[in-house]
């Protein structure tokens, strides 16, 4: 074979194209982003909100078939109600097929366990913004690391009980403010225990009296970004809230291994969708929307924090100034300038209150 015959490498990821002369390898650049993307890995942080005794551990340990719950890593058989709201998270290394993912997951004791539980969304609402706190310093560091640590909460799966009636106004109080910082995901817990007239009824009263409240969960209809995305999204928001049941134990239905609750009427398949809504609810936090929601929480409710803290840092600052320099006497009775005081180099000051940022 002569030199000029020989075949040249084929770089890595790249496709040959048979000598089509117009073809200039735009399309390279998707290949190029997973290639990055696997090397990266990615993260999500989801926050479980609801009462004691609504299945939270379980239904998360089903989304993600692995024992990632903190009741399951780590277990306490004496474990009491808290009297204040704890905040408490795990994380995990997931990996399936070469795509590796760090999970963290938040859990919230003693939410609505009280009997007075007046304000009892508020160290949640601390939370959230704390971790916006913390990416923030991270940004505005000069020598800030080249991929910032991620750790605010993505999304927040609010545990509804199964009254087959309306809300509670505690529901009703912590979504309306919860729903202005992060990305609210609803769902009625043990569905089970509903018969499929009393499911559907309380769905559809669910949903006018999130309207009636001016309750925005995720999907949020003003982030849908075109015709299709509108198309997609209505069909979950007719769905919303997903009535959920989760079980990780796998029990022997017509010859196949599946996951679901056996009671001696039958058993109940947590992943058929005849049965309950859980598939819509993990195809939406996973396979479908997954990104979507990362970037929801970056791009809207982080950066209406973000934007505030700088306005305030930036008034806080510009009172100094009209303050106008400090005048002591020197020793020979002449005024002595002090120096303004400095925004510190990376332009917040230290000291803050955690903000609510509602609208």
């Amino acid at each position: 074979m002569s030199e000029s015959a020989k075949p040249q490498p084929q770089g890595k990821g790249e496709k040959t194209h048979g000598g089509d002369s117009s073809y200039v390898g735009i399309d390279a650049i998707l290949e190029q982003m997973r290639r990055k993307a696997m090397k990266q890995g990615f993260e999500l942080n989801i926050m479980v909100v609801g009462q004691s005794g609504l299945g939270k551990s379980t239904l998360v340990n089903t989304l993600f078939k692995s024992k990632v719950s903190r009741k399951s890593v780590q277990p306490d058989p004496e474990e009491r109600i808290p009297k204040t709201i704890e905040i408490k998270s795990i994380s995990h290394d997931i990996e399936e097929k070469g795509v590796r993912m760090k999970l963290t997951v938040i859990d919230t004791p003693g939410f609505g366990d009280q009997i007075n539980n007046e304000n009892c969304w508020q160290p949640i609402m601390k939370f959230i913004n704390d971790q916006y706190e913390v990416y923030l310093q991270e940004e505005i560091n000069i020598n800030r690391k080249k991929r910032i640590p991620d750790s605010r909460v993505h999304c927040c799966i609010y545990f509804i009980p199964p009254t087959g009636h309306c809300l509670r106004p505690l529901d009703v109080e912590f979504m309306r403010r919860l729903s202005k910082v992060v990305n609210i995901v609803p769902v009625i817990a043990k569905a089970d225990t509903l018969t499929l007239e009393e499911r559907d009824y309380f769905k559809q009263t669910i949903r006018e009296e999130l309207r009636a409240n001016g309750i925005d969960v995720y999907p949020q209809k003003e982030f849908d970004e075109d015709a299709e995305d509108r198309m997609i999204n209505d069909k979950i928001r007719e769905m919303i809230p997903f009535a959920v049941v989760g079980s990780d134990q796998e029990y022997q239905v017509n010859g196949k291994r599946i996951l679901g609750r056996k009671t001696k009427w039958g058993t109940i398949e947590v992943e058929n969708i005849a049965h309950c809504e859980f598939a819509y609810l993990r195809d939406l936090l996973i396979r479908t929307h997954m990104q979507n929601i990362k970037d929801i929480t970056g791009s809207i409710h982080y950066e209406t924090y973000r934007v505030r803290r700088l306005n305030e840092s930036n008034i806080h600052f510009s009172a100094h100034l009209s303050d106008g320099p400090a005048v002591q006497p020197k020793a020979n009775g002449q005024p002595e300038e002090q120096p303004p005081i400095a925004p510190q180099a990376n332009g917040v000051a230290a000291q803050h209150e955690a903000l609510s940022h509602e609208m």
